[in-house]
């Protein structure tokens, strides 16, 4: 006997758990990092710019806990020491924290990856 296609709630409950809802927050926050790190190096040589930080992960922590993965990143300038122009971006930093974000970005791309793969082999099993 042919089982019926999932119902469109059925399908926004995968989408909606918790795991799902962790990862697309995790790579927002990855993201919005990026372009943080971005701006940084782009003004590596600009008087007065303060690096630029994006925090997530204690939030993200802390919500998937309680049972929700919905957060949004946070923002916030570098608290770092300033050079004699008053800027304060280090390229050492910048280029290990780009590195460290791609990395985590592609572990999160491939699991989102995985549950989409998951879910379409389950919608073809009887």
């Amino acid at each position: 006997m042919d089982r019926p296609p999932p119902t469109e709630c059925q399908v926004s409950a995968v989408f909606d758990s918790v795991s799902s809802l962790a990862l697309q927050s995790a790579m927002n926050g990855l993201s919005m990092r990026q372009r943080a790190i971005a701006n940084n190096v782009a003004n590596i040589n600009t008087p007065g710019y303060t690096a630029q930080r994006v925090s997530f992960e204690q939030e993200l922590s802390r919500a998937v806990a309680k049972g929700n993965g919905v957060v949004a990143p946070s923002m916030a300038r570098s608290l770092e020491p300033v050079n004699l122009e008053g800027n304060n971006v280090n390229l050492d930093t910048e280029t290990l924290s780009n590195i460290d974000t791609v990395l985590r970005y592609q572990f999160a791309t491939q699991a989102v990856g995985g549950e989409a793969n998951s879910l379409r082999t389950a919608m073809r099993t009887q």
